[in-house]
C-alpha cells in the first residue's frame, strides 16, 4: 500500500461506517435519479403526455432511497449479530427470510408515509394501490435489495479486515515468533511487549506500550495507538489480565487504558467519571473501576 493509499485508508479508518453509509447514499440517489428520469422518458416517448408530473417519479424514487438509508443502521446491526455455521444453515436462512420480510414492511411503511406527506404538501393524494398485491411486488424488490445489502456488508467486512490487519501477540523466545491466543486463563502467561499485525502480505511489529486505550468490540478488542486501530481477537477481561503488569487498567466494562497516557480524571453527578487522555480522547470511567485505576496511577 503506497503512501497516498495509506493516508486515504487511515482517514477512512477513523469513521468507516460513516464513509460506507455516505458511499451507499451517493449510489442510491444517483441510481434513483436515473430510474426517475427513465420513467419520465419512457412515459413521454413518441410525444405522448405522461400521466404524471415530472416531480412525481423523482419523489417515488427518492422516498424509497431515503427509507433504505434510514434502515441501513438496523441492517448493519442485524448482519453483524446473525452469524451461522454449517450446522445451523437452515435456521440462519429462515431468520434471514424473516428479517427480509420485516425489512420490507418497514421500508414500504416509511416509503408510503413519505409519499403521502409529499402529496399532501402539494395538495394531492397518493394511492399505493391494493395493499396485498403491491406489497408482494415491493417485497420481491426488497428481497433482492436485502440480499444486495448483505453482500455489500460481507464484502466490505472482508476487504476492510484485510486492509486493516489483525493483531496478535508475539511470543518472545529464541525460536521464530508465534502468535499466542488470549483467553481469560492467561494470568500465568508472560506479559507481552509487542504485537504482530498482519496486513495483506506484510507483517508489522507494534509496541504494547504504545497502545493508549482499548475498546471491547464483540469477539475482538480494538487497540488504539497513535490514531490507528488494531483489532485483536480476545475478551477485554482476559486481555487486561495479561497487560496488568504493563500499566494497563480496566476502567469500564467496555474500556481499558494505558495509565501512562492518562492526563486527567473528572467526576460526574452520577458517581461515574471521565478520563481524558493526553491525546485528547475522553473515555468513560465506571465507579466500579475508579479505585483500581487510582492504585495504578500511584
Amino acid at each position: 500500500m503506497n503512501k497516498t493509499h495509506q493516508t486515504l485508508f487511515e482517514r477512512f479508518d477513523k469513521r468507516p461506517l460513516f464513509y460506507l453509509w455516505l458511499i451507499l447514499a451517493i449510489y442510491l440517489f444517483v441510481n434513483s435519479s436515473m430510474n426517475a428520469f427513465s420513467d419520465w422518458t419512457e412515459a413521454s416517448r413518441n410525444g405522448e403526455v405522461p400521466p404524471f408530473q415530472l416531480w412525481e417519479p423523482f419523489s417515488w424514487e427518492y422516498t424509497s432511497a431515503i427509507s433504505n438509508l434510514l434502515l441501513l443502521p438496523l441492517l448493519y446491526w442485524w448482519f453483524r449479530t446473525s452469524h451461522t455455521t454449517f450446522q445451523s444453515i437452515r435456521r440462519w436462512i429462515s431468520l434471514q427470510l424473516l428479517a427480509s420480510l420485516l425489512y420490507s414492511m418497514a421500508h414500504v411503511g416509511l416509503m408510503v408515509s413519505l409519499r403521502k406527506l409529499i402529496y399532501m404538501l402539494t395538495e394531492g393524494q397518493y394511492d399505493f394501490g391494493d395493499l396485498l398485491s403491491e406489497f408482494i411486488y415491493e417485497y420481491r424488490k426488497d428481497l433482492m435489495g436485502f440480499i444486495w445489502f448483505m453482500g455489500i456488508y460481507y464484502a466490505f467486512t472482508f476487504i476492510y479486515q484485510r486492509l486493516k490487519g489483525e493483531a496478535s501477540f508475539v511470543q518472545e523466545s529464541e525460536n521464530a515468533p508465534t502468535a499466542m491466543k488470549v483467553s481469560d486463563n492467561s494470568t500465568q502467561m508472560k506479559s507481552p511487549e509487542h504485537l504482530l499485525v498482519k496486513k495483506l502480505d506484510k507483517e508489522f511489529i507494534i509496541k504494547v506500550s504504545d497502545i493508549e486505550w482499548l475498546e471491547s468490540a464483540g469477539n475482538y478488542v480494538n487497540l488504539h495507538s497513535g490514531g490507528r486501530i488494531y483489532p485483536l481477537r480476545a475478551t477485554l477481561s482476559g486481555l487486561m489480565k495479561r497487560l496488568s503488569e504493563q500499566h494497563f487498567s480496566q476502567v469500564h466494562r467496555s474500556y481499558g487504558v494505558n495509565v501512562n497516557c492518562v492526563d486527567s480524571l473528572s467526576s460526574l453527578p452520577s458517581g461515574d467519571g471521565e478520563i481524558q487522555l493526553k491525546s485528547g480522547k475522553v473515555i468513560s470511567l465506571s465507579r466500579r473501576y475508579r479505585e483500581m485505576l487510582k492504585d495504578k496511577l500511584r
